[in-house]
């Protein structure tokens, strides 16, 4: 496909798609468009277990682009909040697990785009913010509080302060803060551990994550044992018996 917002690059089973819209990947229309179609896109294709989405430049997102601010017409809010929605559900719903490197500013839209990821990793310069509040409007509370303890999720979206990379590994947000030089290879060794496990087992680890967070755990734990059964009779579960026998590492087919 032709991406104009986008970069995808795909090697040994790990996609690295890179949000390229100079200078600070404000999110537009399209940028929306192509995000969906690239992760719906990588979430069905064989060769791909594993995604990292990451920002060009200085910024990972700093946010929705002003020049498209929905105007008050009748029916122009409701659709462009179905757009916003659509970019964010579709990293939440991809069939691949999503890695987040966030190498810069995640503000607004930024900041819950990096939210909706699966694992977090941040540079020391990588932050989230949520700065609503200064400018007259709300949203990014459900997927703020997602990640952050009530009180951390109010102090974000109430003081519209920064939360750099080192205080959010500190609060259990981030897997991982480094240096800036190695953000990328420390997403891509994360990504590449998982590249190495069975994908239909990591696929159906993905669905329970979506599908449990608001059940309790009886009906969670139920729903799990259900996708326990049905890889049981897996092309995956046969190899890694058969691995496991014969004292080798399992070779996962695409």
């Amino acid at each position: 496909m032709t991406l104009e917002a986008l970069d995808v690059v795909v090697n040994d089973y790990v996609a690295v798609v890179t949000i390229n819209r100079p200078p600070v990947n404000a999110q537009n229309n399209k940028l929306r468009e192509e995000i969906q179609l690239v992760m719906d896109s990588l979430g069905d294709r064989t060769d791909v277990r594993a995604i990292v989405l990451t920002g060009e430049g200085k910024a990972f997102s700093a946010g929705a682009d002003l020049s498209e601010r929905p105007t008050q017409d009748p029916g122009n809010y409701t659709a462009h909040n179905r757009r916003v929605r659509a970019s964010f559900d579709c990293i939440l719903e991809c069939h691949k697990p999503v890695i987040a490197a966030v190498n810069g500013p995640a503000i607004g839209a930024g900041c819950v785009t990096a939210l909706c990821c699966d694992i977090l990793v941040f540079s020391e310069k990588g932050y989230l913010q949520m700065t609503e509040v200064n400018v007259g409007l709300a949203g990014g509370v459900a997927h703020v509080r997602r990640h952050l303890g009530e009180s951390d999720a109010r102090l974000m979206l109430l003081t519209a302060r920064r939360m750099y990379g080192p205080d959010l590994l500190r609060m259990g947000v981030a897997s991982a803060c480094t240096a800036p030089e190695d953000l990328i290879e420390t997403a891509l060794d994360i990504a590449r551990d998982i590249a190495k496990a069975s994908p239909s087992a990591v696929r159906a680890a993905k669905a329970s994550f979506q599908v449990t967070e608001g059940q309790s755990v009886y009906d969670g734990y139920r729903f799990e044992q259900g996708q326990t059964k049905a890889l049981s009779t897996s092309q995956d579960s046969a190899e890694a018996m058969a691995a496991f026998q014969e004292k080798r590492k399992p070779v996962f087919k695409p």
